[in-house]
């Protein structure tokens, strides 16, 4: 969840170049003439010139043009994919193995973010959520923040965690956790998709019924989805009725919440359904198949 020992090393040594370079350019703050003057400067002024940088980013171009540093080809292509930085305020709302997860203020946008030197967690603690100020860049095929970092002592109830948390699936199954910058492939979820996300239980159904009815409504082939992950849930519990009557085996059609039609096969059931419901409604009946439990142990 941290950059190598190489990496880091390779890190500070283009980034804090790059900023004294901007501030040369800019004037930002008077008196760091050499890049080691710049580098004891507090990290509040560090902060000013590097948001002057990102507030400008063509001095990105002339650094590369002009090669100050006299970096290498390979290193000052590092320093050109910096222009797809992203800034903003964030959520932490999960530590993972590869990296950490930041969850984009709008909550449309979950990104995978590899510390420096500290872990985020050695940096703000095992508890989470965190709300943070960051600048986020990519290195090297990864997303790494830019050192600089401002964290908020906020503590977020129960409802607000729980809302985070379905926050956060959302835009991962939106977009997938974004690893790269800019991302390689971001392609958004088909709608179908999406609606299977909104209905997979109670608490997403209640939670965006707002958003299902909108996708229902723009797209009334959707409403055969809807139907049938209703019919998934109402086929558990008509599974377990059933059961509860001693049947152990036999195929079922189920309508609105309704068993509309039976029998032992798939076959008759289909044409048990062709005969009865009218043929708008026909593909909307789920049909699923009680089986005999399988005894336990």
């Amino acid at each position: 969840m941290r950059l190598s020992e190489i990496d880091l090393e390779l890190f500070f040594k283009l980034y804090p170049a790059l900023l004294f370079y901007t501030n040369q350019q800019l004037n930002v703050i008077e008196g760091a003439t050499k890049l080691d003057k710049f580098k004891g400067l507090s990290l509040e002024e560090q902060v000013e010139v590097r948001d002057a940088l990102f507030d400008k980013p063509s001095i990105m171009d002339s650094f590369v043009a002009e090669n100050p540093f006299k970096f290498t080809q390979e290193e000052l292509n590092i320093v050109s994919r910096w222009r797809h930085q992203v800034r903003g305020t964030f959520y932490l709302v999960r530590y993972l193995k590869r990296h950490a997860i930041f969850l984009d203020e709008k909550a449309t946008r979950a990104y995978g973010v590899v510390a420096l030197n500290d872990t985020f967690e050695e940096i703000l603690g095992p508890e989470l959520p965190v709300r943070l100020e960051a600048l986020l860049l990519p290195f090297k095929g990864r997303i790494v923040y830019d050192g600089f970092m401002r964290y908020f002592n906020i503590f977020f109830g129960r409802g607000f965690r729980r809302d985070l948390n379905e926050d956060y699936q959302e835009a991962k199954h939106r977009y997938g956790v974004i690893t790269s910058l800019p991302p390689t492939e971001e392609t958004e979820r088909s709608d179908e998709e999406l609606l299977r996300f909104y209905m997979r239980n109670e608490g997403s159904r209640m939670r965006y019924e707002e958003e299902i009815e909108r996708l229902v409504a723009k797209d009334s082939s959707l409403l055969r989805v809807y139907h049938h992950e209703l019919g998934k849930v109402d086929a558990r519990r008509h599974g377990r009725r059933l059961r509860g009557l001693g049947l152990s085996r036999g195929w079922f059609a189920i309508l609105e919440g309704i068993i509309v039609a039976g029998g032992g096969s798939r076959d008759q059931v289909e044409q048990i359904l062709a005969d009865i419901v009218p043929s708008e409604k026909k593909e909307l009946a789920y049909i699923f198949q009680l089986r005999k439990r399988k005894p336990s142990g």
